[in-house]
């Protein structure tokens, strides 16, 4: 099987006036930073909370905690995964107990991933809350999961897949639909 690219979905550009507007937005509706905690899902919602938080850190002046979550363990495929899959350490170096978490990753789709997450996270404490920030939906949920923070709403058929490709991990930055063909 091979993939072809059908359209851009968001340019460089794009990228970050859209994570600037998702900062703002994840302040506002967090009533300041208190207990505000992101947390990225390895791998491509890594660098993008770590982006978000560097925004807020510029208009508010607040260093708001970031961690690392590796989801790979908690995953309900793990088997279809691979006979040996690569697991990497939490980095979340601060308590979540009472925290306001905002998981962050870069596409959803079934809500498999955030399910996970949140077992994970769980695993970690009690947070007060948690909510969610993703650059795209796609839609086509198979879990009662919605993103409080939603960067752009992007149609896509099963077929479709939303390939999200950041320059600290791919060397390169934009968002573009590709369509699998036999």
């Amino acid at each position: 099987m091979r993939v072809v690219e059908k359209r851009q979905l968001l340019s460089a550009e794009e990228i970050g006036r859209t994570l600037q507007r998702l900062a703002h937005e994840i302040v506002e509706k967090s009533g300041g930073t208190n207990d505000l905690a992101l947390i990225g899902i390895r791998r491509r919602g890594v660098p993008l909370s770590q982006r978000l938080a560097k925004t807020i850190h510029d208009s508010s002046g607040v260093n708001v905690p970031v961690g690392t979550l590796d989801i790979t363990l908690y995953r309900d495929d793990l088997s279809t995964v691979g006979p040996q899959p690569v697991i990497h350490s939490n980095e979340i170096d601060f308590p979540v107990d009472d925290r306001d978490l905002v998981v962050v990753d870069d596409v959803l789709y079934t809500g498999r991933t955030i399910r996970a997450a949140m077992n994970g996270l769980f695993d970690l404490g009690r947070p007060k809350r948690i909510r969610l920030c993703v650059l795209i939906d796609r839609g086509h949920r198979e879990m009662p999961i919605e993103a409080t923070f939603v960067g752009r709403n992007v149609e896509t058929s099963d077929t479709e897949i939303v390939e999200v490709r950041l320059k600290e991990i791919d060397g390169e930055e934009r968002v573009v639909l590709v369509d699998r063909v036999s």
